[in-house]
């Protein structure tokens, strides 16, 4: 009987031992799960505001360089006014260049036409007669044959300085090209280093009664100031 006693005792007082190990080992778990939970929403927390981050970044405001636009207006033109984002200037830029080629190509067909012309007529050759085309006036009403020297001269004449007049326009018109194509060379330019110049609203002028001082050689005034505010 006292056997029994005694082994119940010790069974007894071995309990709380056995329930403190396993609280112990439920609780170290329990730390560990609650651990790894906490550090994956924080490296979820972490992630989603590094995206955040670069979703809600500001993009870099656009800063042409002036001499690329340089570069790229001079290689061929209108491609310095793409490259600064100035579409708008592309039809006076395209029409400038029309404009130049038209006078080029009429000047110089006219050119060509008068001095063909010209050469046909002083050289005595009736195959070569294509100065026909220019006659006016007396000279279109009598026969070529019934001009008199005098005519014959004056018509040399004409012939003659029309074909410089129309020389002297083509030429003029490919300076006028290259002054275009360098115009726009330099605009690329321009436009790249005042694209952001900020343009303040109150630039304007103001007119303002003002009283002058004394000085040794006028007395005290009032007049009119005006001023320009920047």
């Amino acid at each position: 009987m006292k056997r029994y006693i005694s082994l119940a005792a010790f069974l007894f007082c071995l309990c709380p031992v056995w329930c403190l190990a396993q609280t112990d080992d439920h609780s170290g778990r329990d730390s560990v799960s609650v651990s790894e939970h906490f550090l994956s929403q924080t490296d979820t927390v972490r992630i989603d505001s590094l995206l955040k981050g670069k979703l809600q970044a500001p993009a870099e405001k656009f800063k042409p360089n002036s001499k690329k636009a340089t570069i790229y207006a001079a290689i061929f033109p209108g491609l310095g006014q793409i490259y600064n984002r100035k579409y708008w200037k592309l039809p006076l830029v395209y029409g400038s260049f029309i404009g130049c080629a038209y006078a080029i190509t009429w000047n110089g067909n006219q050119y060509n036409g008068y001095r063909k012309a010209y050469i046909d007529f002083i050289d005595n050759d009736p195959n070569t007669n294509s100065w026909d085309a220019y006659r006016y006036g007396t000279y279109l009403r009598q026969d070529p044959s019934e001009w008199s020297s005098t005519m014959v001269t004056n018509f040399s004449n004409n012939l003659k300085s029309a074909r410089d007049y129309y020389r002297r326009y083509r030429d003029m018109s490919y300076i006028i090209t290259v002054g275009v194509y360098a115009i726009w060379i330099i605009d690329a330019y321009v436009d790249a280093q005042l694209f952001d110049f900020d343009i303040n609203p109150d630039l304007s002028m103001h007119v303002a009664p003002v009283l002058f001082d004394k000085t040794a050689v006028n007395t005290r005034s009032v007049g009119m100031q005006l001023s320009f505010a920047f």
